[in-house]
Parts: structure tokens; sequence; C-alpha cells
């Protein structure tokens, strides 16, 4: 013969709800059910009594609704009831002398003005996050309005660059390979120096993109844009400035259309795979003209003293560039493997994110 029991019962109000807490471990056959403003439950577990069924009923003070949630841990039954009406009680029962198995949980007591500060600081919570978020989108939508306009002013850049040195290629042939300076390098100086601004985005968070990569990327070809070219007139005549724009231009054709869909969420899966792709090849034969163009200006700053680094008198010479730039040869291959490899990274992440989706 199972003998049925009372468990014991904590309980807790807030002005919207009643909260239970009923002391039965690892409970089976939960059954909670609110009738005409009393509540009914039964279940079997583990409680004071040891493992038994045990039941309660309780008459509420005031209605209540008869929707009940309950969750069953492997310590409690929590229940949930919801008052008809907003309100604070003075007590739980509609009998002034409670049943024996209630008491107050004080775990989640709470007066009457504790629980209006409760619900003022719940409140008050909601409409910070509200105030964040709207920043925030007000934020984000000021932020894909720059890199929208960035990235499309870029993309024009470099398409009048490719698209021009392309159709001078064809009407001009060779020729063209020895003035390419003279005819693209204003506006190659200006996508250059605003790249720069990428350095920066990745610096404070605009994009999610490391730091040292883009440095070293707008950096190498500043320097080979301003130093090799721009302060050495004897280079702008060589065909290696062709070279060195062409396959800049190539890659950023394809880049920055990529990046002005992103400012959509949008993709164009196409397009996602040449901006993925393009630079395997590219990006190292772009740093392989950058060395020519170094290596090809060496001479030129030798015997031009360009940059030279005067020393004292009592030494009596100077330290010529060129040893800067037998260095920044180093530099520029070490530079080429850190980006190579950070490059790799994000395309094989991308890819397997995408196959991951798809399956």
């Amino acid at each position: 013969f199972d003998m049925t029991l009372t468990p014991l019962v904590y309980w807790a109000q807030r002005h919207e709800e009643i909260y239970l807490r009923v002391e039965l471990t690892d409970a089976q056959n939960i059954d909670v059910l609110v009738h005409e403003n009393v509540l009914k439950f039964q279940a079997l577990g583990r409680g004071a009594k040891g493992q038994h069924n045990y039941e309660f009923s309780l008459e509420f003070l005031l209605p209540v609704k008869t929707e009940v949630s309950h969750k069953s841990t492997q310590r409690q039954v929590n229940i949930t009831v919801r008052k008809q009406q907003r309100g604070w009680w003075e007590r739980l029962t509609v009998l002034e002398r409670k049943p024996v198995f209630l008491v107050p949980d004080f775990d989640r007591w709470l007066d009457e003005s504790d629980a209006e500060m409760e619900i003022q600081e719940k409140e008050d919570k909601k409409n910070r996050l509200k105030t964040v978020r709207h920043t925030e989108e007000g934020f984000f939508s000021l932020k894909t309005s720059f890199l929208l306009v960035y990235n499309l002013v870029q993309f024009l850049g470099f398409s009048w660059i490719f698209v021009n040195m392309t159709v001078r290629l064809f009407i001009f042939g060779q020729d063209s390979l020895y003035d390419t300076f003279h005819t693209i390098s204003d506006v190659m100086f200006f996508c250059q120096t605003l790249a720069s601004v990428e350095v920066l985005n990745a610096a404070f968070g605009v994009v999610r993109t490391g730091v040292i990569p883009t440095l070293i990327q707008v950096v190498g070809r500043n320097f080979v844009l301003f130093i090799i070219f721009g302060s050495l007139e004897e280079m702008h005549h060589r065909p290696v400035v062709f070279f060195v724009f062409y396959l800049w231009s190539a890659i950023e054709i394809f880049r920055y259309p990529f990046y002005i869909l992103g400012c959509f969420n949008t993709e164009w899966k196409t397009l996602t795979w040449l901006r993925y792709s393009v630079w395997i090849p590219l990006y190292p034969l772009g740093v392989l003209a950058e060395a020519v163009a170094v290596v090809q200006s060496i001479p030129i700053f030798d015997q031009t003293k360009l940059y030279s680094i005067p020393l004292p008198k009592a030494i009596g010479t100077s330290i010529n560039f060129s040893y800067v730039l037998h260095v920044y040869l180093v530099l520029m291959f070490l530079g080429l493997f850190i980006n190579f490899r950070h490059l790799y990274k994000q395309r094989k992440r991308r890819f397997r994110t995408k196959k991951r989706k798809a399956q």
C-alpha cells in the first residue's frame, strides 16, 4: 500500500505572479492543475518521507489564471501561477491560517516596495537596452554608409586604372608600358593614399580583419608607389610600373565590389569565389613586380645619393638608402608569407562555412 503524503512547499509573489517551489527530488508523473481558483498538485518523487506519491491543494486568496507552468529539476519542482489582476496579496490562501506544509521562499521573497523597485529596475534596464540598440542601429547605418562610399570610390578608381591600362595596351601595344606612370599615377596616388583608411578601419574595429596584414599591404604598396616610383624620375618610364599597377588593380576590381555587396548583406557566389581566389596567382606576382622595381631602383639611389643618411665628418661618409632597400627586400618576402597565410586562412574559413551551411 503506497500512502499519499504532502511535500514541503515554498512560496513567493510578485505583482503579477505567484512562485511555488515543491521540495521533491527526481519528481515523475507530475500533474499540476488550476480549477476554480484551486491549484492541485500530484507527483511521485523523493520528499521528506522518502520515495512516495505526494500531493497538495491550495485555494488562492484572489482569482488566478488557469494556465500554469511548471519545470522539474533534480532537486525540486518550480511552479508559476499568473494572477488575474496585477496587485499585491496580503497572503496566499483564502484561509487566514496557512497550511503547515507552506512556508515563505526567502530566496525569492520581496516585500511590496522591493517588488516595485525590481519592476522599476527591469524597466530601466529595458529602456537602457533600447537606447543602446537605437544608438548601435544609428552607428551601424552611419558605418555602413561610410563603408559603402569608401568601397565604391575605391572600386571606381581601380576600375578606371584597370580599364584604362587594358584599353591602352590594346591600342598602343608595347608602347603603353613606357608611359604608364604619366597616364595613371595621379589616380593611383589617390587610391593608395585613401587605402590608408583601411588600416584605421581594422584598428578601430570598423571592419573585422587583422591590423597587421592590412598594415603590411598598405605600407608596402605606398612605399613602392611614393618612394620608388614617386621620387625617382628615372623609374617613370620603366615597364615594371605597368606590371605593378596592373596587378594591384586586377586584385582590387574584385575585392571592392565584394565589400560593396557586403554592405547590403548580399552575395554573388561568382564574385565571392573570385575575391577569395584571384589573389592566389596575382598577389605573389604583384610582390615579385614590386621586388623587381626595388632592385631596379637600387643603382639609381646609389648614384643620386637620394635619402642617404649623412654620418659625422670624423667618419667622413654616409649610409646609402640602398642598404635600407636591401633590408626592405627581405621584409617584403616575409610580409608576402604573413599575408599569404592570412589570406589562405580567410579563404579556407569562408568556404568551409559555406559548405557547412549547404549541408
